[in-house]
């Protein structure tokens, strides 16, 4: 799939190339830290590759919130909340152990950023502070990887 991903990349004029990047960056489970690295070992200027991919990746982000926002607030409406099944117990204490900026800063190791989201407005988290808090972390770890791409593209060279 990284091939792939790549070759699309590649195929594109070079001036365009930070599109490729920022378009395969808002696909969930590439994210903007595997986007970032693809840019970067596809030849697009670093700090451009970084910015394309972190960019992508936070759209994607705000659809997902915003739509995950917009059908709890439908769904919950009036409704009194049901018993929780042992499993969401397991996982709504876990979120309340770390609350939104570490399942947010944590999260990409596990889920990507668009899943662990829509997962912490479930449990009704703020949607403004769980889009602060994936934006912080969607450019931590996509600098972070562009940052080692870079290196390791320079290391090679």
């Amino acid at each position: 799939m990284i091939e792939s991903l790549q070759a699309f990349t590649t195929s594109l004029p070079p001036m365009f190339q930070w599109l490729g990047v920022l378009l395969v960056a808002a696909i969930p489970f590439v994210e903007s830290y595997f986007g970032a690295v693809l840019g970067v070992v596809s030849g697009v200027n670093p700090v451009l590759a970084i910015a394309a991919a972190v960019v992508g990746n936070i759209v994607s982000l705000l659809v997902f919130v915003l739509a995950a926002h917009g059908v709890r607030a439908k769904v919950s409406a009036g409704k009194t909340p049901k018993e929780m099944t042992p499993r969401r117990a397991k996982l709504r204490a876990a979120f309340d152990k770390f609350g939104v900026a570490g399942v947010s800063l944590v999260g990409p190791t596990i889920l990507p950023s668009q899943i662990t989201s829509v997962a912490m407005i479930s449990f009704g988290a703020p949607k403004n502070a769980v889009i602060l808090w994936q934006v912080i972390s969607i450019i931590l770890w996509g600098t972070a990887f562009g940052v080692l791409a870079t290196m390791g593209v320079t290391l090679v060279r």
